[in-house]
């Protein structure tokens, strides 16, 4: 599945989610409204509406510039711009295929997610 990020009316960045069951959860949200926020000059996160399944995600992973997790914890969504360290609850959705520069720009971007249909 494919999805744009579009903010101020244009595309900033496109991604592919990965097929596990909690990327087709977050693509059942889909479009969202959110306000991506700076964190540990390492990641944009902002809150999801609710929690995303868990089924078949492995306990940790360690994130790479460009990958979309939920941070199950605290039930964000994480879009990191600079490689993460290993983390307990952290799931992969997808990955940024174009517009990472985009994502790392300071400050907050408000920004709506939503599936590219073909």
């Amino acid at each position: 599945m494919k999805l744009q990020m579009t903010a101020d009316g244009s595309v900033v960045a496109t991604a592919t989610l990965d097929n596990n069951d909690s990327a087709r959860d977050f693509a059942a949200l889909l479009p969202l409204n959110l306000t991506l926020k700076d964190y540990a000059a390492t990641e944009k996160i902002a809150d999801l509406p609710r929690a995303l399944s868990l089924k078949g995600a492995p306990a940790a992973y360690t994130p790479l510039a460009g990958d979309l997790s939920f941070y199950a914890p605290w039930g964000n969504l994480a879009i990191f711009y600079k490689d993460g360290h290993l983390s307990s609850g952290l799931v992969r959705l997808g990955r940024i295929d174009s517009g990472l520069d985009a994502i790392r720009r300071t400050g907050a971007i408000a920004v709506r997610i939503e599936l590219v249909r073909p």
